[in-house]
């Protein structure tokens, strides 16, 4: 149920109602009684996010997939920094 905003042409009041989308508009002031309330266009609470976020663990994951080429690598591909280097490097013969 949206909230609306008032206004009264007489007196001046503004408010908020919490009213549901088939109710009438209000035509009475809770203030000075008198009729001359406008209903307002408001720009509404937009999308409101509530919690942590959405992060690609939040969905389902696929049942029975294997792991992508690109997301596995052997253990044999890395080498040490040591054994990079050859002797030629180092200035020994």
């Amino acid at each position: 149920m949206p909230t609306y905003e008032y206004a009264c042409q007489k007196c001046g009041h503004e408010f908020e109602q919490f009213q549901s989308m088939r109710d009438e508009p209000l035509k009475k002031c809770p203030k000075c009684k008198k009729t001359g309330l406008k209903r307002l266009v408001g720009g509404g609470a937009g999308l409101i996010f509530k919690g942590t976020g959405f992060y690609i663990t939040d969905y389902k994951k696929k049942s029975g997939g294997e792991p992508k080429p690109a997301e596995s690598k052997p253990a044999s591909d890395a080498k040490p920094a040591a054994a990079a280097k050859s002797t030629a490097d180092t200035g020994k013969k």
